[in-house]
């Protein structure tokens, strides 16, 4: 049994508490483990929940900008709540999907060795993968056509540009993680589209605060995707697939990926001096601690083998970007939630 991908124990194995357990850990270490789970509670593993609570952060920060301008309107919130998480766990499930099909997800490609494969573990089939594809993909589509017909072009213009990007990251002929191009994307979707977008979407109006305001939290979702193929950098040029990493090289990569998560500070500075976000944002200086042990690890080549107890190997970059981001974006929320309590605190 491997250490990077605990069992599931006593935990519960069917029902909503099963459900809730998919959000909060990896795979476990045997498809076995997961035969007498239910089939939500299977398929929830299958969609990588675990990394589900990025696109929630981005739907609640779009919705508390929302709120400080008092526009906010809970319908169009929850659906934008549901729709991002819906299409995070459709690109999840894609990912495999395709990777699978196109022969990636070999048994020595890190994403066989730091978590279970759906497929290739033989705890899902592809017909089963492909069938909650279509599941997703019809909650996103209804979720879209409500928008469209509450909004209008505009929000079929991000429904569309959205898809694209969805599709392009990794079904595409030439997919943009192999073009170098997938980490740009995730700045794009999970920054400006999900939560400028989102804010448009929710209040009906376009908003440059909200822009400016959903930079940072962009970058430091690029920071994670970035300091993941850093990780799998020497496997992704094995496979002629050109991430980023992979065109600027390791010492580059590391070098760009601790600009990044400097830049989430100094771009929250800028946000609050010229009034896009409250001075209540200023909390993510909560989160420099692991912002300065994110830096310091990306400053330093990775160990050659798993240091002991340590889960989730062989990502190293990308487990110390994640547990920054998660510090971060809580904090960015909670400054963004006083924020709308106290509006006029804006620097205007």
């Amino acid at each position: 049994m491997s250490a990077a991908t605990p069992a599931l124990g006593s935990k519960p194995r069917r029902g909503p508490l099963a459900w809730a357990g998919a959000f909060t850990g990896f795979y476990p270490a045997t498809a076995s483990d997961l035969s007498d789970l239910d089939p939500v509670a299977r398929f929830l593993y299958a969609a990588r929940s675990v990394i589900l609570v990025i696109s929630a952060q981005s739907a609640v920060i779009a919705g508390l900008l929302a709120a400080t301008d008092r526009r906010f309107q809970t319908l169009p919130f929850v659906l934008v709540l549901l729709g991002f998480v819906v299409l995070h766990a459709i690109s999840n499930l894609s990912n495999d999907y395709f990777g699978y099909r196109r022969g990636h997800d070999t048994a020595e490609s890190p994403r066989r060795r730091y978590t279970l494969h759906p497929v290739a573990s033989g705890a899902f089939s592809m017909r089963f993968l492909a069938s909650g594809l279509v599941v997703l993909a019809a909650v996103a589509v209804a979720v879209a056509v409500y928008f469209v017909a509450l909004r209008g072009v505009s929000a079929l213009v991000l429904a569309v540009v959205g898809a694209v990007l969805l599709w392009a990251y990794d079904a595409a002929p030439r997919a943009l993680k192999e073009l170098g191009l997938g980490e740009v994307a995730s700045f794009i979707v999970w920054g400006p589209l999900m939560i400028g977008g989102g804010y448009y979407v929710i209040t009906g109006r376009w908003s440059g605060d909200a822009f400016l305001a959903s930079v940072p939290y962009g970058f430091g979702v690029a920071s994670i995707l970035i300091g993941k193929h850093i990780d799998q950098r020497g496997f992704d040029l094995s496979q002629h697939q050109n991430t980023l990493p992979v065109v600027l090289g390791e010492g580059g990569a590391r070098l760009l990926n601790r600009s990044v998560v400097i830049a989430m500070y100094v771009l929250t500075a800028v946000a609050i001096a010229v009034g896009a976000l409250s001075p209540l944002a200023a909390l993510v200086v909560v989160a420099l601690p692991r912002a300065l042990r994110a830096v310091k690890v990306m400053s330093r080549p990775a160990p050659a083998e798993a240091p002991a107890g340590y889960v989730g190997w062989p990502l190293w970059y990308h487990r110390v970007c994640l547990v920054h981001n998660r510090a971060f974006g809580w904090l960015y929320i909670l400054g963004a939630a006083l924020g709308a309590i106290w509006p006029a605190l804006r620097l205007r």
